[in-house]
């Protein structure tokens, strides 16, 4: 029973976050297109993509394709709608296609939200760290297409 549960999580893990994968294509960015989803008893409530505030050109590099300070990442994005909603992200599970950066995981402890899905490792490893420090499951996962 308990390895049929795992693989059934498996499988719902994979499915969500290709669409994470699928959700960051909504990016204006050039450089790197990220996508997230919070997951909370198998309905996703929020949703999240980098680029810059609303109201703001969807143009996330300068004339030296370098990322703007105030470009928000898929992460926050995803927590600031939560908090625009009715919705909790409390006991939740974020899937992102990149591992957050440390002012994410910082995000991602404050929203309350358990576990962390993430597919491609960023250079930096502190946002992942500082996540275990704070108790938050975190799942590294290479996505195939399927």
């Amino acid at each position: 029973m308990e390895k049929n549960a795992n693989q059934k999580q498996l499988g719902l893990d994979r499915r969500y976050l290709r669409m994470a994968y699928i959700w960051a294509e909504n990016s204006y960015c050039q450089r790197r297109q990220v996508g997230a989803l919070i997951v909370k008893e198998k309905m996703i409530i929020s949703d999240g993509y980098n680029g810059t505030p609303s109201g703001f050109e969807n143009v996330c590099e300068d004339e030296h394709n370098v990322t703007k300070p105030y470009v928000l990442h898929a992460e926050a994005n995803a927590i600031t709608k939560i908090a625009r909603s009715n919705n909790s992200s409390d006991g939740a599970t974020m899937y992102v296609t990149a591992s957050p950066c440390i002012e994410c995981a910082k995000l991602i402890i404050q929203a309350g939200i358990k576990r962390v899905v993430y597919s491609e490792k960023y250079r930096l490893e502190d946002g992942i760290e500082l996540l275990k420090r704070a108790g938050i499951e975190v799942v590294y996962m290479e996505v195939e297409d399927e």
